[in-house]
């Protein structure tokens, strides 16, 4: 679950870029991100948008997914805290529901017991194949 950090002023260009990513469900990259900033903005600049996600996800109002192996980062507008299933070949992140009766949650409570630490949260990630990877894929396979 994210911190809350510094109180951040939202600046106009800090709240379009916010929007964008409250707007969105596909968790962009930076890149994607200013794109679809500068379609609102045409004069936002790069590292103003840079500068803003950093600070967003300090503050708290913005999560960045970190997914390894040299993938660039994405962005998360829900904060709320849930988990993500991420493509092993486009990076593609897509939210999963929390459920609070699940089998990972029981799990929660036996390494709690079995470790003695006070578990106050965890973070899960599948990772697989997204359907358009497997399309690609499997036209690469028969051709």
């Amino acid at each position: 679950m994210p911190t809350t950090g510094p109180e951040l002023r939202l600046t106009p260009q800090r709240r379009a870029v916010l929007e964008v990513l409250r707007g969105c469900t596909d968790h962009p990259t930076a890149a994607e991100v200013i794109d679809r900033v500068r379609h609102q903005h045409p004069g936002i600049g790069a590292a103003t948008v840079y500068r803003s996600l950093g600070l967003l996800v300090e503050s708290g109002q913005a999560l960045e997914l970190s997914l390894g192996d040299g993938a660039s980062a994405r962005y998360d507008g829900n904060t709320t805290h849930h988990d993500h299933v991420v493509c092993d070949t486009c990076g593609r992140a897509v939210d999963v529901p929390r459920l609070t009766a699940s089998p990972i949650t029981t799990a929660a409570r036996g390494i709690a017991h079995d470790t003695g630490f006070d578990v106050t949260g965890y973070d899960l990630r599948f990772h697989g194949l997204c359907a358009d990877c497997q399309r690609l894929n499997g036209a690469t396979a028969e051709a």
